[in-house]
């Protein structure tokens, strides 16, 4: 009799939230969202290369890791690739510069926010390629440095300025430098 007096008067106090929140979740998932969280290790020096409008963007590679135990007990270890693409000018200005000074480099520490982004490209036998890629550029996204000797710089948040990355997007064909898998650091 008590667990149902309790269980009512829960139900009373709060249902009504219950029901508020269902709500707000349905609205929410009538949009969709493009996001991506990485924290892991260069695989490489950063790269500046420039559009055929002459912007400055980085490329990054960047490894992720989980290891785990198998059944024998044995720790096993599966890294995943990623590559990051930045439009944004000003924060491809910092990667260079943080670069050139040896701050950022192969096995530096990043944490990495942006977004997916698949672009189609043509190899050299003609055949269509695709390429999905974390990107950053215009306000979304931002870059921080882990690492000590990286200076555990935050960069690229809502204050940074952006705009076009001027490569013609992932539906175009556009090419932001040629072929971006021609150093895969494994």
């Amino acid at each position: 009799m008590r667990w149902a007096s309790a269980w009512r008067l829960m139900d009373v106090e709060f249902g009504p939230r219950i029901q508020e929140t269902s709500t707000l979740k349905e609205k929410a998932m009538a949009g969709t969202v493009n996001k991506v969280i990485l924290v892991g290790n260069l695989g490489a020096d950063p790269e500046i290369k420039y559009t055929q409008a002459g912007k400055k963007i980085a490329n990054l590679s960047l490894a992720t890791s989980e290891s785990w135990k198998d059944q024998s007990g044995e720790r096993r270890e599966k890294t995943e690739w990623h590559r990051v693409v930045i439009f944004k000018e000003a924060l491809a200005n910092l990667i260079e510069q943080f670069r050139d000074s040896g701050s950022v480099k192969k096995g530096s520490k990043l944490y990495v926010e942006g977004q997916l982004q698949t672009r189609k490209w043509q190899g050299n036998d003609g055949q269509d390629r695709y390429t999905t890629e974390v990107v950053i550029q215009g306000f979304n996204g931002e870059i921080t440095f882990l690492d000590r000797r990286g200076g555990g710089g935050d960069f690229g948040g809502p204050s940074d300025s952006g705009g076009d990355p001027g490569w013609g997007g992932p539906d175009s064909g556009g090419s932001a430098g040629g072929d971006l898998n021609d150093e895969i650091p494994f």
